[in-house]
Parts: C-alpha cells; structure tokens; sequence
C-alpha cells in the first residue's frame, strides 16, 4: 500500500502522456460500478483512508471496505492505487 502523498505524486509522474486515451478508458470502466461505488472509487483516488471515505459518505469503514472489494473484481484491479489512477484518468479527482 502507498501512503496517500506517493499515490499522488505517482498519478502526477503518469498523467504526462496519453491522457486522451486513459480519460476514455477510465470513463469505460467506471461506467461498470453503481453510483456508490463511483463515489468510493473518487475518495480513494483523493487519497482518503477508509476511516475518512466512512466518514465523508456516511457509511460504515466495512461498507467502505466492501465497495472496495467489490471495485477491485468488477474492474479486474489488484490494488487501491490502481483505482485511484483510473480516478485519477477520468478527471474525477479534482
């Protein structure tokens, strides 16, 4: 796991090239979640722990947990740093 300021700086490094391409795919792929699960998807991408997403969207960190969860095998992700660049690509992350 990468600390929310790595992730960030990561994002940045990546951003430089091909973002037409990835904006496209990442809209793509994050058509496949509910609207809560977007939501999540936004608040990891922002680097916002579990304990914050709970408090931000008022559901339980287990609740976060399991949107997570859910996020990663819709999308055939292996981590939350992959999320928060597909975020991240979309333009969803501000």
């Amino acid at each position: 796991m990468l600390s929310p300021a790595v992730t960030r700086q990561l994002i940045a490094h990546l951003s430089v090239t091909g973002a037409d391409a990835r904006q496209r795919q990442a809209h793509t792929l994050l058509g496949r979640l509910s609207s809560r699960e977007r939501e999540v998807a936004v608040a990891v991408g922002q680097g916002k722990s579990n304990g914050e997403i709970s408090g931000e969207l008022f559901m339980s960190v287990a609740t976060v947990k399991a949107h997570v969860s859910r996020i990663l095998t819709k999308l055939d992700l292996n981590n939350r740093t992959q999320i928060a660049l597909l975020a991240h690509d979309a333009g969803l992350t501000g």
